[in-house]
Formats: C-alpha cells, structure tokens, sequence
C-alpha cells in the first residue's frame, strides 16, 4: 500500500500546500495548471454528488476510486479542502484527513502567528510533520503499486 500525494486548498480553490511521496507519474503539465484541474474536478463532483444522491448525505462526497488510484477528501467547516491519493489497497483516509486538519494545520498553522492564512504554507515544522505523520500511516509504503 502507498500515499501518492496530498493536497490542501483554501475555500476559494488555492492550493495551500502539496506534497508527494511515492507518484511515479507526473501530469505533464505545469503544477499550477495541475491545482486547478484538481479543484474544478473536487468542485464538480461535490456538485453532482450533492444533486444526484437519492438520500441527504450529511457527509457529502468522501471518495473515488479509478482502477489505478484511490482520493481521498475531506472538507472542513472553514472550507479547507485536504485531498490525498493512495493505492486502492488504502483503507478510508477520512479519519487521516482529519487528524492532518487538526492536529498538524490548526496546530501549526492556524495557531501560528507567523502564518498568514489563505498564502502559501511555508512553515518548515509543518511539512516535516506533515512527512513523519504520513510515512507513520499503516498503509505508507516506499514501493508504489
């Protein structure tokens, strides 16, 4: 099992922080381009989810799968996005998610006076955090499938 990425956006779609561990393939195009498509994609979904589901969800669109990768998402009540892709061998991430969210971003970010909310995050404790807690993850491997 492996953690491919993990991405945090902002309520209006910047791309707060990304990360990678174990992507083999890239998208081709600039990561700037590749945020967006990212977020128009999350945007959508949530969209369709949210009118086509036959019950009311309270948790919304949590997941999806394509025969390669797994994504995993998770929205918070500020409207923080945190998206990770794993293999398909991963278990449901959500609760991962929300610990990234409360015990590392609120922790590190939101309680930093040196961090300046809605700009790119470029704190150091944060993304080695961010690193050991996710190669700490059971389902974190080195190899990709």
């Amino acid at each position: 099992m492996t953690v491919h990425n993990l991405y945090i956006f902002d309520r209006n779609g910047t791309c707060l922080h990304y990360s990678e561990w174990n992507r083999k393939k890239q998208a081709g195009i600039s990561k700037e381009e590749e945020f967006k498509l990212m977020y128009g994609m999350l945007f959508s979904i949530r969209s369709f989810v949210s009118k086509m589901s036959p019950l009311d969800m309270k948790d919304g669109f949590l997941s999806f799968q394509t025969n390669r990768y797994k994504l995993h998402y998770y929205e918070t009540p500020t409207g923080i996005r945190l998206v990770m892709n794993t293999d398909l061998s991963a278990p449901n991430c959500r609760e991962t998610l929300q610990q990234i969210y409360s015990t590392l971003y609120v922790d590190l970010i939101v309680k930093n006076p040196l961090c300046v909310l809605g700009e790119s995050l470029q704190s150091e404790l944060f993304n080695s955090k961010l690193d050991s807690f996710i190669r700490a993850l059971p389902f974190f491997s080195v190899r990709a499938a």
